[in-house]
């Protein structure tokens, strides 16, 4: 992972039930298991910045992702590295996934998307991913 831009994919696990105040935007019940978050870096420090800002359990609420990330274990992130904007269509492709749940509206209230976070009992696999999303991505382990 650089810092070049790109598009990420930001695994976490949950071990506990805890409901969590996303800002003014709603609540979410969070569930053990794992939460799949999907977004972009176009911005300075690119990828590796944006993830790494998400590793942080101390930094002031910017993104709806950063208020249950208090909550949640960072496990790793896939991404891809690229000019293209390929967040919505990630997200679309977890969606079709077998086993993975959207959060309705979480993350995505600058698009049309249903929703860029998700929710899975088992673990993400990342060929499976790679195959719906119709491109070979990169894996980082926190």
């Amino acid at each position: 992972m650089n810092t070049n831009s790109g598009t990420y994919v930001l695994i976490l696990g949950c071990d506990r039930r805890k409901r969590v105040q996303v800002g003014r935007w709603d609540t979410v019940q969070l569930e053990r298991g794992f939460y799949i978050y999907v977004g972009s870096a176009f911005g300075p420090g690119g990828v590796k910045a944006r993830v790494s800002r998400h590793c942080r359990k101390n930094k002031k609420h910017h993104w709806h992702i950063d208020y249950i990330r208090e909550f949640l274990l960072p496990l790793g992130a896939w991404y891809l590295h690229g000019s293209e904007y390929l967040e919505h269509s990630w997200a679309d492709s977890l969606a079709s996934l077998d086993g993975y749940c959207s959060i309705p509206g979480f993350g995505c209230s600058d698009c049309k998307c249903d929703s860029h976070l998700f929710h899975s009992i088992n673990k993400p696999d990342v060929k499976e991913f790679s195959k719906a999303a119709g491109c070979s991505v990169e894996y980082w382990c926190c």
